[in-house]
């Protein structure tokens, strides 16, 4: 009915035939410095997947400019249900940075532990994070 009251055609709202459905799903991640309050970009991320009870690492990364990876860390038909980590490399960034902190460093390697379920989807997997501090969610 808003369509019809905005004079536009109800097909108008819709994606593009196939456009979502053939896209398949994705993983992606970013990291913000919030501390700084920008993004943490040159973080080293390790990325590993559950086999058999047991985490094998896939792939290592490192954050661009703005926070994120240059490309989705699984896409299409990469991208599995099933359990995987991401382990953030927290201590080493701010060391780097030159933020004080204290030997060993309060956090230092951060890992975060997840679970697809539907490969299809887009999940993202976004880390916020001081030397003491971090949160995560399932973001957009």
């Amino acid at each position: 009915m808003l369509a019809a009251a905005l004079g536009l055609a109800a097909a108008s709202l819709l994606p593009a035939t196939g456009a979502l459905a053939d896209e398949g799903g994705r993983l992606s991640t970013h990291v913000l410095d919030t501390l700084s309050g920008k993004p943490a970009g040159g973080m080293k991320i390790d990325f590993y997947v559950s086999e058999n009870g047991a985490y094998r690492l896939v792939t290592q990364m490192t954050t661009n400019a703005d926070g994120r990876t240059d490309k989705p860390v699984l896409a299409g038909d990469a991208l599995k249900a099933g359990r995987y980590q991401f382990v953030f490399h927290v201590g080493d960034y701010f060391q780097a940075k030159g933020v004080p902190q204290s030997d060993p460093p309060f956090l230092d390697l951060v890992p975060i532990q997840f679970s697809i379920a539907d490969a299809k989807a887009h999940y993202h997997v976004p880390l916020l994070t001081t030397p003491w501090s971090y949160s995560t969610y399932r973001g957009s």
